[in-house]
């Protein structure tokens, strides 16, 4: 865009557009030209100075999301809200954070007899989630249709509802989220992002790998809107 400093030495003399008479008395060939040289120098610094807010729109991007999240250890399939943040450090990496909530879903929690070990109760109990994650995004800088791939690390914090039955007797199936409820948890995942603009749709799918007595694999589904700007 800048070579439109070259531009004045194409420009065709006044003697080339017919008699003298048509130029203005008080106007000379070189203030004309000094002029028109001053006009390309304007110009051409308004177009620079305006490719680094252009790349500056697509650098951020911000979003919400419907949030599926299969529990492997309760069976349970949560649904829940979430939005992310991300920023651009790179021309195909960004860097991004999201947090979501699902909301508590009932099912049948098992108990053990503390003395022999056997199933002698079953419960009703509620588990919700609460789940952050942190990490790159691998994705083309641009085009409408945008595949990616990212990993996240981050938290899974479980919330299950008390039990009625005396632990002093009874011992749940699920031990490790009752007294642990907070764990570590890793996130492979990829998708496809349609924008026309800057707004877009978002469709991501991967495991959600939580650690807690060994690995646990948890598929995640998430799709909404996103705002790049």
């Amino acid at each position: 865009m800048c070579s439109f400093l070259k531009l004045h030495s194409q420009v065709a003399p006044w003697s080339e557009f017919g008699s003298s008479d048509l130029r203005p008395a008080i106007q000379r060939p070189g203030v004309y030209a000094v002029q028109l040289k001053f006009a390309h120098i304007v110009i051409a610094l308004l177009l620079c100075g305006s490719a680094p807010r252009l790349f500056a729109q697509e650098r951020v991007e911000a979003g919400i999301f419907l949030d599926y999240l299969g529990i492997s250890q309760t069976n349970t399939n949560n649904f829940g809200l979430g939005a992310r943040f991300g920023y651009r450090i790179h021309r195909k990496v960004m860097m991004e954070g999201e947090l979501a909530y699902d909301y508590g879903i009932n099912f049948s929690e098992a108990y053990r007899n503390i003395t022999n070990g056997n199933i002698a109760a079953i419960g009703r109990t509620s588990v919700g989630v609460t789940h952050g994650l942190f990490g790159p995004i691998l994705k083309p800088a641009k085009g409408r249709f945008r595949p990616f791939v990212t990993l996240k690390a981050g938290f899974i914090d479980f919330r299950l509802s008390p039990s009625l039955l005396p632990l002093t007797t009874f011992e749940s199936t699920l031990l490790g989220i009752r007294t642990s409820s907070l764990n570590m948890a890793i996130y492979p995942g990829g998708g496809v992002e349609a924008s026309l603009g800057p707004v877009g749709l978002r469709f991501e799918l991967g495991d959600d790998i939580y650690f807690n007595n060994g690995a646990h694999n948890n598929l995640r589904i998430t799709f909404g809107p996103f705002l790049r700007f």
